[in-house]
């Protein structure tokens, strides 16, 4: 999971836009086989997750390397399949709009550069897909057809070989920057709420650290004895650059009825003391604060949500402007709300800034007006007021429940669906 572990609503550079139209002046569908693909559409619609899960278990047996890469719990619960069932329905389904595609290619470009997806690794892919579409599709799949797919995976490989290059590339020439993994130790651990402790991360070789985009993550990467590889899991950052550690907060997942508790989570609150190493990757992802700008900005998070926001805000008050921003926040009580200290006193200090926070449940130790401001999930006309401003623009971050309601009840008071950005944390394909 990202620290908000959640599909994102991207923001995507003109620079980087070009780059993915390039890529499409290399493809060599015919209209016959893009007439092929679209006409796959319906069986993907009800073979796609066998498909794919076929196409995991086959890619996987064949190159165990590349479990390193995979998160096992998304493997697990269906989840990494079932994104991947949705993507290639989704490619086929704009095979003749591909500009419909980009904030797919966005979010899922920047996970594969912080995960260091590489260009050899697509043909394994590619194989591997075609296979299993023919496997499970068995005679319907003609020659014709299989050209076809081969064709279009292709293209869609050229696509994000050529995105995710751009992002390695801009990685390397960025002081300090690395690709794949560099070595960190954890100089400090500091708890935050009864769920969520912050590591503060340094660079073995003692290094420049690079800067990065308010909103962005890093991958964590830990060798897991029992399974025999490593495995990788993506945090936001939740402080703002300083040149002298990485911040990412983490919440430990317990495990709760089906849901097992989280393996990398639980590594890194109780196995991994300070002073351990780790692998980290570079700062990646499309959610960032857009910092040229001075209108208002409302920031909305759920639970562990709040820390690429804590980030965004942290930078806003650091540039010393007077840009009104509303903090609005959702937790399920005060034991559990991270982070409330350094939030009152950004707000004793800048008269700019106010909060709304929300607590589902209160104890005799929550004071009203100091933790909290209202009982209870987050209620948008409790706030239009506050939250309902001219030119202003909305970033979103938490459980997807969560951030399609904050979205629904935005958009029903009139703001305009360009002003808000979404982080949802999900498995990458």
């Amino acid at each position: 999971m990202l620290t908000c572990n959640f599909a994102r609503r991207a923001l995507f550079t003109p620079i980087r836009w070009r780059v993915f139209q390039s890529s499409l002046s290399n493809s060599h569908l015919t209209p016959r086989q893009v007439e092929i693909v679209k006409s796959t559409i319906p069986v993907l619609q009800d073979h796609g997750i066998a498909i794919t899960t076929l196409f995991y278990e086959r890619m996987l047996n064949a190159h165990p390397e590349l479990r390193n890469i995979f998160n096992i719990a998304h493997q697990a619960t269906g989840a990494q399949p079932a994104a991947l069932a949705h993507a290639v329905w989704a490619y086929a389904s704009n095979i003749e709009n591909l500009e419909a595609l980009k904030p797919a290619v966005a979010r899922i470009g920047h996970k594969h550069a912080s995960l260091g997806v590489t260009a050899d690794q697509y043909p394994i892919v590619g194989e591997n897909l075609l296979s299993a579409i023919k496997e499970v599709l068995g005679d319907a799949v003609d020659e014709p057809l299989l050209d076809a797919w081969t064709a279009a995976y292709q293209q869609l490989a050229d696509i994000f070989i050529a995105f995710e290059g751009n992002l390695y590339q801009k990685a390397m020439e960025t002081p300090g920057g690395w690709k794949g993994w560099r070595k960190f130790f954890i100089s400090r651990k500091v708890r935050e709420s009864d769920e969520i402790t912050s590591f503060h991360l340094i660079p073995v070789d003692k290094g420049t650290l690079p800067t990065f985009e308010p909103g962005q993550f890093v991958s964590i990467r830990c060798y897991i004895p029992e399974l025999g590889f490593y495995q990788p899991r993506q945090y936001s950052l939740s402080d703002i650059p300083n040149g002298k550690y990485f911040q990412v907060s983490v919440k430990r997942e317990f495990a709760t009825g089906i849901k097992p508790a989280g393996r990398i989570s639980n590594v890194l609150h109780e196995s991994l003391p300070e002073g351990s190493e780790v692998d980290v990757s570079m700062p990646f992802g499309e959610f960032v604060l857009d910092i040229n700008t001075t209108t208002p900005i409302v920031l909305m998070s759920g639970g562990v949500g709040l820390t690429p926001m804590m980030s965004m805000l942290k930078k806003i008050v650091e540039q010393g402007k007077m840009r009104r921003v509303v903090f609005v926040h959702a937790v399920r009580n005060g034991r559990v709300h991270a982070m409330k200290e350094s939030l009152s006193q950004i707000i004793a200090e800048n008269p700019q800034v106010s909060r709304a926070v929300f607590y589902e449940e209160v104890s005799d130790s929550d004071v009203k007006g100091v933790d909290y401001d209202f009982v209870g999930r987050v209620d948008l006309s409790k706030i239009k007021e506050k939250v309902v401003l001219p030119n202003a623009d909305y970033y979103l971050c938490g459980p997807l429940p969560f951030m399609n309601a904050q979205r629904k009840d935005l958009e029903s008071m009139g703001i305009d669906q360009g002003r808000i950005h979404m982080e949802v944390f999900g498995a990458p394909v």
